[in-house]
C-alpha cells in the first residue's frame, strides 16, 4: 500500500530506520564480544591457572601465587576445604551469584578429589555494566543524532521540490504571462519535473485557447444563423396562402431553432465555466418554465397517445437561470416521450425542485447510474439522439449545484427528480 506520509517525513523515518539498524547491530555485536570474551577467553584463562595450581602448588608443595582476587580450594585437602556455597559448582567454568557479590568458578576432577578455582568478579561486572552503559547511550544518541541529521538533509534535499510546489501552488500557472519554471533550476531530477510541467502547462494553455476561439466563433457564427431562421418562420406563420400542415412545419421548425438556440447558450456557459457566465441567459421562476415547456411539449405527448399532466405540489418563488433550467427541464420531457409507449406524463412541480414521472420502459437499476455518461442510451433505445441528454443534465446540475436522482416507479416507468437546491 502506498504510504500517505509526506516525502520529507518519509525521508527522516528511512534514515532513521537505516541507523536504527545499523547500530542496532553494532551494539549487539559488542554484548556479544563482551559474552564471549567473558564465557571462553576468561575460562581459559581460569582452566590454565587452575592446572598450574594444581600440578605446581599443591602436588609440589610450594606456595601458592595467586592474586588478591583468586581463591583455591581443594577436597580432601587441609587448609584449602571446599566453601559450602561452591559445593554445587559442576565441573567447568560457572558463574556464581550470591547476594551482591559474583564469582567466576572453575571446576576440576580427578578421581574422588576436586580442585576449584574462584575468582571475584565485581570489578569485571561493573566494568561490563559501564560498557554496556556507554553501548546504550551511544545507541540511543547515534538515533537521536540520524533523526536531527535526516531532518536537516532532507529539508535541503526537499527544498527544490517544496519550492516548485509552491509555485505550482501559489500563482496562475494558466495566465499568458505567467514565465516558464524551468531556468529556475538546475539540470537535475527537479529541473526535468519542472521543465515536462512547462511542456504540459504549455500545451494546456494552447488547448485553452483554441477552445476559447471556437466557444467565440460559436456564440458569433451560429447565433446569426439562427436568428435568420427564427425570424423567417415568424414571417411563414404568417402568410395566408400556408395549408394546416405546412404552418405545423414552420413551427416545429421554429420550435428546433429556439432549442438550438439554448443549447448554444448552455454549452457555451459551460465550455467556459466561469462563475461570472452563469448570469447569461435570464433568468426565471420554476413555475414559469414549467408553463412554458408544458406548452411546447404537452402537444407532441398528447399527439402520441398519452396523458401530460402539469401538477404543481409546492410555490418556488426562486429564480434560475433561464437556460439551464429550460434545459434540463426540456431534457428530461423529451426522454419520458421518447420511451413511453402507453399511460401518461407528469412534471410535479415541488418547492425547490421538481420531477419527471413516465410510465414508460423503466431503467434496471444496474444501469440507472451508467445512463448520466456520454453516450449510454437504454437498452430499448428510443427516438434519434446520441445518449447525451442525460448527460447535458448531470453536467448542468453539477454546475449549478442541483443534484439530479432517478427511480423505479411501480408497476412500471421512471422518476428523474431535479433538486434545485442541492
Amino acid at each position: 500500500m502506498v504510504s500517505k506520509q509526506p516525502l520529507l517525513r518519509r525521508i527522516v523515518i528511512a534514515f532513521v530506520l537505516m541507523t536504527l539498524a545499523v547500530s542496532g547491530v553494532f551494539s549487539l555485536s559488542i554484548v556479544g564480544i563482551v559474552h564471549f570474551v567473558e564465557e571462553h577467553l576468561v575460562s581459559q584463562d581460569m582452566a590454565r591457572e587452575l592446572s598450574t595450581v594444581i600440578d605446581e602448588g599443591v602436588q609440589g608443595d610450594k606456595p601458592l601465587k595467586l592474586d588478591s582476587g583468586t581463591r583455591f580450594f581443594a577436597a580432601n585437602v587441609p587448609g584449602f576445604e571446599l566453601p559450602e556455597q561452591f559445593a554445587g559448582v559442576p565441573d567447568g567454568f560457572s558463574e556464581v551469584l550470591e547476594g551482591d557479590e559474583a564469582f567466576y568458578a572453575y571446576k576440576r576432577s580427578r578421581g574422588d578429589q576436586a580442585f576449584l578455582l574462584v575468582q571475584e568478579q565485581q570489578e569485571f561486572e561493573a566494568r561490563e555494566q559501564l560498557l554496556f552503559g556507554v553501548v546504550l547511550a551511544g545507541f540511543l544518541l547515534s538515533v537521536l543524532a540520524a533523526w536531527g541529521l535526516g531532518w536537516l538533509l532532507a529539508r535541503r534535499v526537499m527544498a527544490p521540490v517544496i519550492r516548485l510546489a509552491n509555485q505550482v501552488r501559489h500563482r496562475d500557472q494558466l495566465h499568458p504571462l505567467a514565465p516558464a519554471l524551468a531556468p529556475d533550476y538546475p539540470d537535475d531530477e527537479v529541473g526535468h519535473l519542472a521543465a515536462a510541467f512547462d511542456s504540459t502547462l504549455g500545451q494546456l494553455r494552447r488547448t485553452l485557447e483554441r477552445e476559447q476561439l471556437f466557444t467565440s466563433d460559436v456564440s458569433h457564427e451560429l447565433r446569426t444563423p439562427l436568428m435568420v431562421i427564427a425570424s423567417s418562420c415568424e414571417l411563414l406563420e404568417v402568410a395566408p396562402n400556408l395549408d394546416a400542415r405546412q404552418r405545423e412545419q414552420v413551427q416545429r421548425i421554429a420550435r428546433a431553432s429556439e432549442e438550438m438556440g439554448d443549447l448554444v447558450q448552455t454549452f457555451l456557459i459551460l465550455a467556459r465555466a466561469r462563475q461570472e457566465e452563469a448570469s447569461q441567459g435570464g433568468s426565471a421562476t420554476l413555475a414559469t418554465v414549467a408553463e412554458e415547456q408544458s406548452r411546447r411539449w404537452a402537444p407532441l405527448i398528447e399527439e402520441k397517445g398519452l396523458r401530460f399532466e402539469l401538477i404543481e405540489r409546492g410555490r418556488d418563488t426562486a429564480l434560475y437561470n433561464l437556460s439551464f433550467l429550460r434545459t434540463v427541464m426540456s431534457n428530461l420531457l423529451r426522454n419520458a416521450l421518447h420511451y413511453t409507449e402507453q399511460g401518461g406524463v407528469r412534471l410535479i412541480l415541488e418547492e425547490g425542485g421538481f420531477r419527471v414521472e413516465d410510465s414508460g420502459v423503466g431503467i434496471p437499476s444496474d444501469q440507472q447510474e451508467r445512463m448520466f455518461q456520454p453516450f449510454v442510451r437504454g437498452l430499448q433505445s428510443r427516438g434519434e439522439g446520441l445518449g447525451l441528454g442525460l448527460s447535458l443534465v448531470k453536467r448542468i446540475c453539477v454546475h449549478q449545484g442541483w443534484r439530479v436522482s432517478v427511480r423505479d416507479l411501480s408497476p412500471r416507468g421512471s422518476a428523474f427528480e431535479i433538486n434545485l437546491r442541492g
